[in-house]
């Protein structure tokens, strides 16, 4: 037995971790969850204050990996509970403690936004106990969840049809999709026309004119009489230059990603669904490449700026290193978590192109 297990939620997470552990450490999957309220029954108590009543799971998996816990921390000397850095990994963590009982004694929480040996060194050194605020937090979720819709759900067969269900997020989306098309269909069309004339110098040189210019004179050719009407004068020409004016624009770099703009980029640059933009996300995280994809976040480390400083300047200058310091927009958002980057930005996707495949390396 050895004397200390670390309990994570995945294999593959657990896989990476223990390469960085010595012989005295034994790294255990949980399989995600071990615990939730019961399908079968209501489970929250309200009267009196909030209760929430769980079960274990009942899948041969979770029941596996709970059996393999309990088995190891018989002759451990600390626990480590190293679920993701999040309500939800907060949430594990307490779980797994209260269903194989740990000793609180001999349990430490950590948690790490990147799966290198740095980081995971350094949150070993620094453990701490779990955060009942983070597990309220996220049993407050569970519990709307729950209330949502086991309450809504039946209403809704009762008065609209059957196999209808209520959630949490679904029926504010919902919401947000009948009142957009509730505008798309009280719009009234206006009809308007554009020209736009290819055109050459006598040097030879080719552009694109159009007309009406700005959209404050879209309007301005309401019609095909109208449009034609310009067209046919024009069209003879001679057509002339009468300006030619140029300007400097500064573009900024766009702030580094969180979930929602990682996701964003993956649908509009590599046409993948959200879902798989995260699913490889958590993949390439758990394999030590990226830190954690679940954030709303666009800090970076003081060791990620001071890393990506050293790559700018080694491949383009020091002119290029201008550091830049992004905050968060929304007033909700947890500043102590990290943006989603590569672990390393000194590896390019080249470096890992015998490691990644497909689109794993794509999003890479």
């Amino acid at each position: 037995m050895a004397k200390n297990v670390v309990v994570v939620e995945s294999p593959a997470k657990a896989k990476t971790i223990e390469k960085y552990m010595g012989k005295d450490y034994k790294v255990l999957a949980s399989m995600g969850h071990v615990r939730d309220l019961p399908k079968s029954s209501f489970a929250i108590e309200i009267n009196g204050g909030v209760k929430l009543e769980y079960e274990a799971l009942a899948l041969a998996s979770s029941k596996k990996a709970v059996a393999a816990i309990k088995k190891e921390i018989k002759q451990a000397e600390t626990v480590w509970l190293a679920p993701d850095p999040d309500r939800e990994g907060e949430a594990i963590a307490w779980h797994v403690a209260e269903l194989v009982k740990l000793d609180p004694a001999i349990t430490r929480r950590v948690t790490f936004n990147e799966i290198t040996k740095r980081a995971v060194t350094e949150a070993f050194e620094q453990p701490r106990s779990i955060n009942m605020d983070l597990v309220d937090a996220q049993q407050a979720r569970r519990a709307v969840d729950r209330i949502v819709g086991y309450k809504l759900s039946p209403l809704l067969w009762r008065t609209v049809g059957p196999n209808l269900s209520a959630g949490r997020v679904q029926s504010a989306a919902l919401y947000i999709l009948v009142d957009r098309e509730r505008e798309i269909r009280a719009f009234i069309p206006r009809e308007y026309w554009d020209l736009t004339a290819a055109l050459a110098t006598e040097g030879g040189d080719n552009f694109l004119a159009v007309y009406p210019v700005g959209e404050k004179e879209k309007f301005t050719l309401e019609n095909e009489v109208s449009a034609t009407g310009v067209l046919e004068r024009v069209r003879p020409g001679p057509w002339t230059v009468a300006e030619v004016r140029k300007s400097e624009r500064r573009r900024k770099p766009p702030a580094p990603f969180k979930t929602s703009t990682l996701q964003q980029a993956g649908s509009s640059k590599l046409s993948l669904p959200t879902w798989k933009t995260m699913k490889i996300a958590q993949s390439l995280y758990e394999a030590g490449h990226i830190t954690y994809m679940r954030t709303d976040s666009t800090n970076l480390s003081n060791d990620a700026m001071g890393e990506i400083g050293r790559v700018v300047e080694a491949q383009f200058g020091k002119n290029y290193h201008q550091p830049r310091t992004f905050t968060a927009k929304s007033k909700g958002a947890q500043e102590a978590h990290e943006a989603v980057r590569p672990s390393s930005v000194a590896l390019t996707p080249s470096d890992l192109a015998g490691q990644l495949k497909g689109d794993d390396l794509r999003l890479y």
